[in-house]
């Protein structure tokens, strides 16, 4: 299944300047899923992120990639309108940096849901190399 980023913003409360995915690829409900961003000359962390030599944030990519668990998860009818809130962040790694012009592509599967809790491996993608990968983890709110 794939989504646009209406269909996003019915799913996950995020919302602009926010909000870091342009659409879903390939979303299997709570397994897995690829997001894309594309990033921007103009997107405002730019402005004070090095703007002489920009560099998207590696915490912007880490929310991107959370973003798109968030999706996977929240997509299930049972967990429909509720919330999820990042819990951890293990074994982060920075490959290449994130440059204006570049479309992240932002992969995440879904290891385990139990008792409120889920938590994933997550890996970004710009043109087919390695750009960041995180064990991430969060928890199922109201």
């Amino acid at each position: 299944m794939n989504l646009t980023r209406e269909q996003i913003k019915a799913i996950i409360p995020h919302r602009d300047p926010f909000l870091f995915l342009d659409e879903i690829r390939d979303l299997e409900v709570l397994k897995k899923g690829v997001g894309i961003k594309h990033v921007k000359a103009d997107d405002y962390f730019f402005q004070g992120h090095f703007p002489e030599k920009p560099v998207m944030p590696g915490v912007l990519i880490i929310e991107s990639l959370a973003q798109v668990g968030a999706v996977i998860l929240l997509s299930h009818p049972d967990y429909e309108g509720r919330i999820v809130y990042f819990t951890g962040i293990a074994h982060a790694k920075f490959r290449k940096s994130v440059l204006p012009g570049d479309t992240l592509e932002l992969h995440c599967e879904l290891t385990k849901i139990r008792r409120g809790f889920g938590f994933g491996l997550a890996k970004a993608y710009v043109g087919g190399e390695l750009a960041c990968e995180a064990e991430i983890s969060f928890a199922i709110g109201q």
